[in-house]
Formats: structure tokens, C-alpha cells, sequence
């Protein structure tokens, strides 16, 4: 356990959210998934015993155009106080715009 991350954390989901916005980045850019979803096991290394992994959203865009079930669940997740902690790569990329669709 790090510094930051308490046993109150702990006891909550590390929430994993993994997205690539085209269907041409699933299929090609493989390692981008890979090292996506290696942040499950990152998570459990930290001592979080529940991890959820949200890929619901592989191949949809964040241009708002496309709904996005994946973020609305992680959002709720959140709102719902159940996340100790969310893991992404590029988490300046996860609510790219205000909508929650």
C-alpha cells in the first residue's frame, strides 16, 4: 500500500476503464489494449481485491456522437462511492465531452 492509497480505498472497486475510439485501433493497435487492461493486475498488485474492468466502450468514440455506456457505468460508480480508485491510461481523454451517453 502506497502513501495515497488507504485501507478505505482498499475496501472500495479499483475500476479499470479501457477504451480505443475506433474500430481500427481494437483490431491494430493491440499493445494499447494490452498495457489497457494491465492495469487490472497494477491494481491488484496495489492490494485491491475488487477489481472491475469496464471495456464496454472499445471502438466508440468520445466525440459525443456515440453513446457510451462504459463511462456512464464507471460514472456511476463513482457517484455511487463504490470506486476506490480508477485506473486509465490517458485519463485526460475519459470525458471528453459532457455528455454521459
Amino acid at each position: 500500500m502506497t502513501e495515497k492509497i488507504q485501507s478505505t480505498h482498499l475496501e472500495r472497486a479499483a475500476c479499470v476503464y479501457v477504451r480505443q475510439s475506433t474500430m481500427t485501433q481494437v483490431r491494430y493497435n493491440r499493445e494499447g489494449q494490452r498495457r489497457q487492461y494491465a492495469l487490472a493486475d497494477r491494481a491488484k498488485a496495489l492490494g485491491f481485491r475488487e477489481v472491475r474492468v469496464i471495456d464496454d466502450d472499445l471502438g466508440r468514440s468520445g466525440s459525443g456522437s456515440q453513446e457510451r455506456p462504459g463511462f456512464a457505468r464507471l460514472v456511476a460508480t463513482v457517484c455511487a462511492g463504490e470506486a476506490g480508485a480508477v485506473l486509465s491510461i490517458e485519463a485526460s481523454r475519459l470525458a471528453r465531452t459532457a455528455a454521459l451517453g
